[in-house]
């Protein structure tokens, strides 16, 4: 099959390998959706993955072509989304069955291959069926829809709420999405790019609510927003010591701060902004990954809910489709930044 292996930091290659076999409780999946995070960048250009060789990518759907032992005959040939995480099953957080916090996990993509290839195998414990309604490159965006609803649930806001977001990549994005199909009614957005100003106004959102911090002092911006009261719920999608502060600092009341963004550098906190935690009497979380239970009420089964229903419409953020052949090209616009982009997709 045709795979891009990753050897080491730098060392990325399209090859012809071995196709995998599933082995017990496993199934074998022909990929026809996968999306490029910007997880996958630092990974394949910088630090490496956990082993080596490695197939990289965990965002991916497609469809069950061979099974292994054990596996129920009614998966094959079944349209699939996968949740990338592999629980130990053994750890404390895993007997809770809050599996994404698992101590010992393995991870599809990044601790064993995953789906930047033709095919690749996957525990069906991992499995989610897909309805027909349900496109591939949409299903391949089920990973960080849940994770953008992840952050959203923990800390649901009222339909009254000021919400703000702040980092509009693809989890921002993602996140506004699902507020404003959750009714949300007032969501002011902070990002720092034409394209994203462009991006939010064709999910309907007025130019008014949005702000760009490289021209508008944010902090005043979201004080004269919301009438010098602050934000009740703030998203921080960006992972920088600065806007972490700015959360706290704009925050109303009582508001609640949700840190979302995988962090760039150490956070320190200066003790003003430390006090406002103090004296705002704030709530200040963190959010990871998303709940997969295979159950109703489950993060996953909230996304795909209303994918089938075309309540969300995620393709509206893929900026560019390739073919696996082509993938290369995706991740350099990511890593040199020569182009706008929002989600990156490969159609295999």
């Amino acid at each position: 099959m045709k795979a891009w292996v990753l050897h080491g930091a730098g060392d990325l290659r399209p090859e012809i390998i071995e196709r995998p076999t599933p082995t017990e409780g496993e199934v074998l999946v022909r990929v026809k959706g996968a999306g490029i995070c910007g997880s996958d960048i630092p990974r394949i250009y910088q630090t490496g993955a956990h082993i080596h060789p490695l197939i990289p990518g965990h965002e991916f759907s497609g469809v069950v072509e061979e099974l292994g032992t054990g596996a129920e005959e009614s998966w094959l040939g079944q349209r699939v989304g996968v949740f990338p995480l592999i629980p130990c099953r053994t750890c404390g957080p895993c007997r809770n069955r809050q599996y994404e916090m698992c101590r010992h996990y393995s991870y599809l993509g990044s601790r064993r291959d995953g789906g930047f290839a033709e095919y690749v195998t996957v525990p069906v414990w991992n499995l989610l069926r897909l309805p027909e309604t349900v496109p591939f490159e949409e299903a391949a965006m089920l990973e960080p829809m849940s994770v953008a609803v992840h952050a959203m649930r923990r800390v649901m806001p009222s339909e009254t709420d000021t919400v703000a977001v702040c980092g509009l990549g693809t989890i921002g994005m993602l996140l506004t999405m699902f507020l404003l199909e959750a009714g949300v009614r007032k969501i002011l957005l902070i990002g720092n790019k034409d394209f994203q100003r462009q991006t939010v106004q064709k999910l309907g959102i007025s130019e008014a609510v949005y702000c760009d911090s490289r021209r508008q002092d944010v902090s005043r911006w979201l004080t004269e927003q919301t009438d010098g009261r602050g934000a009740d719920v703030f998203f921080e999608c960006v992972g920088r010591q600065e806007t972490c502060a700015l959360g706290i600092q704009s925050a109303a009341p009582l508001g609640r701060v949700m840190l979302v963004g995988n962090p760039f550098t150490d956070m320190r906190l200066p003790r003003d902004v430390y006090w406002k935690i103090l004296r705002n009497q704030l709530t200040v979380t963190g959010t990871w990954n998303s709940t997969f239970l295979r159950e109703p009420e489950d993060d996953w089964s909230y996304v795909l809910e209303r994918l089938a229903d075309k309540r969300v419409k995620p393709a509206q953020l893929i900026t560019h489709r390739f073919s696996l052949a082509e993938m290369g090209q995706g991740f350099q616009i990511m890593r040199e930044k020569t182009e706008d982009y929002g989600k990156i997709m490969g159609i295999v």
